[in-house]
C-alpha cells in the first residue's frame, strides 16, 4: 500500500544551449540557438523531469525561490504545489520567465508523481486516445529553396501529411516560396504557414487571399496574439479553408479565455512549458472544450505527448525541427511519429523520458 505522503527531498535545475544546425530566422526573429531549463525532482527513491526553452535567469529562480517552496512536500499533491507556487510568485509576475519556471517544475512533479506510481503518465491522466496527431514545422525565413524542398517533402516521405513554414520576413517572396513547398509536399498533404506577428490586419488578408491558390489551411499569428481585435478582423476575413492558429506565447487561463472570448482564433495554441506545465495545458483544454475550439500543442513534442493523449478538444501537435532534435540528444524514449502520429511507450513510467546526461555535458552551461 502507498504510504500517506511520499516527500520532495530534491529538486535540481540544470541548463544547457544547443547550437542550430544553421541559422534560423521567422518573420520577426533570428536565432542560432536553443536554451533548455531542465528541472529534476527526487522523492520516494524516484527521480522525475521537465523542461522548458528559456534562459538560464529561469534556473536561479528555481533553485532559489520555488525549490524551498517544494521540499518537503507531498508529491502525491502535486497539483497542489503547483498553484500554491503560482500564488507565492505573486510579486514576481506570475507570467514569462517566472511561469515557465514553474512549468518546467510542474512537468517534473507529473513525472516524478507516475514514476512512484509506476504508471505510464497518460494513464494516470486519464488517456482519451491512444496517438496524437503532429505537422512537421521549420521551413524558417533564412532557408533557401533548396532547404525548404528537402525539409518540407522529407516530413511528407516519413508519413507526416501536415507540414508548416515561416513567413512574413520578407512578404514580397512569400507566395514564391509557398508555392515553391506546395511543390514540393505534393497535393494530398496540408501546407500551414507562420507569419510569428508580422503583418498587420490587412496584409495577412491580402497575403490569405494570396496563398489560398495553393490551398494553404493554416495561418498563425498573423499578427501578435496579443491583438484579439486583430486576429478577430483577419479571422473573419481570410478564405473559409484558412485557419488562423494563435495562442502559444499564453501564459494563464485568463489569457486564453480572452482570445476565446474575442472570437479571435479557429485553433488555440497552448505551450506546456510556458502555461503551467500540464496542470496548466489540461486547464486550457478544458476551455477549449467549452468553447468548442480545437487546441494544438506549440513545440517540445516529446514532452506535450502524455498531456495531449489526455487534453480534451485536442487536435494536432508541433513537431518542431529544432526541439525534435534537442530532445533525441538529450532524452531516450523519443520515438519518431508512425503514419504522421506519435504514441506513448505504455510500458515505461512518467511521460517515457530518462535524459542522457554524457550525452547532454558537451552542452552544459549551467551549473
Amino acid at each position: 500500500m502507498m504510504e500517506e505522503q511520499v516527500k520532495i527531498e530534491q529538486l535540481d535545475a540544470t541548463v544547457y544551449t544547443v547550437p542550430t544546425e544553421t541559422p534560423e530566422s521567422d518573420g520577426t526573429i533570428k536565432w542560432n540557438s536553443t536554451t533548455m531549463v531542465l528541472v529534476s525532482a527526487t522523492a520516494g527513491g524516484k527521480t522525475g523531469i521537465g523542461y522548458t526553452y528559456t534562459q538560464q535567469a529561469a534556473a536561479m529562480f528555481i533553485l532559489t525561490k520555488l525549490k524551498p517552496l517544494i521540499l518537503g512536500e507531498d508529491i502525491l499533491e502535486n497539483t497542489r504545489i503547483t498553484e500554491r507556487l503560482i500564488h507565492e510568485c505573486r510579486n514576481d509576475g506570475a507570467t514569462g520567465m517566472v511561469m515557465m519556471a514553474i512549468s518546467a517544475v510542474d512537468v517534473a512533479l507529473w513525472d516524478l508523481k507516475a514514476r512512484i506510481l509506476e504508471l505510464p503518465l497518460y494513464r494516470l491522466l486519464g488517456a482519451l486516445r491512444d496517438k496524437i496527431l503532429v505537422y512537421g514545422s521549420g521551413g524558417f525565413t533564412s532557408y533557401t529553396d533548396y532547404q525548404l524542398r528537402q525539409q518540407l517533402a522529407g516530413w511528407v516521405e516519413q508519413g507526416i501529411k501536415h507540414v508548416k513554414m515561416k513567413i512574413g520576413r520578407h512578404p514580397e517572396q512569400d507566395l514564391n516560396r509557398v508555392r515553391v513547398a506546395r511543390e514540393a509536399i505534393g497535393t494530398d498533404a496540408s501546407l500551414f504557414t507562420d507569419a510569428n506577428g508580422a503583418f498587420t490586419g490587412k496584409q495577412a488578408c491580402l497575403c490569405a487571399a494570396e496563398m489560398d491558390a495553393y490551398h494553404v489551411s493554416w495561418l498563425e499569428e498573423p499578427v501578435s496574439s496579443e491583438d484579439h481585435r486583430g486576429l478577430q478582423f483577419i479571422r473573419n476575413h481570410v478564405p473559409p479553408r484558412i485557419r488562423i492558429a494563435a495562442g502559444e506565447y499564453g501564459h494563464d487561463l485568463r489569457y486564453f479565455k480572452r482570445l476565446l472570448d474575442a472570437g479571435a482564433v479557429d485553433v488555440l495554441q497552448a505551450d506546456a512549458t510556458r502555461c503551467g506545465g500540464f496542470t496548466g495545458f489540461l486547464q486550457v483544454a478544458s476551455l477549449c472544450a467549452a468553447y468548442e475550439i480545437p487546441l494544438s500543442a506549440h513545440c517540445a513534442p516529446a514532452l506535450h505527448l502524455h498531456a495531449a493523449l489526455a487534453a480534451p478538444a485536442f487536435s494536432i501537435a508541433e513537431y518542431f525541427f529544432d526541439h525534435v532534435r534537442i530532445e533525441h540528444i538529450f532524452f531516450e524514449g523519443c520515438s519518431p511519429p508512425v503514419e504522421g502520429r506519435l504514441a506513448a511507450d505504455k510500458t515505461a513510467p512518467g511521460i517515457g523520458l530518462d535524459f542522457k546526461v554524457q550525452d547532454a555535458r558537451a552542452y552544459q552551461v549551467f551549473p
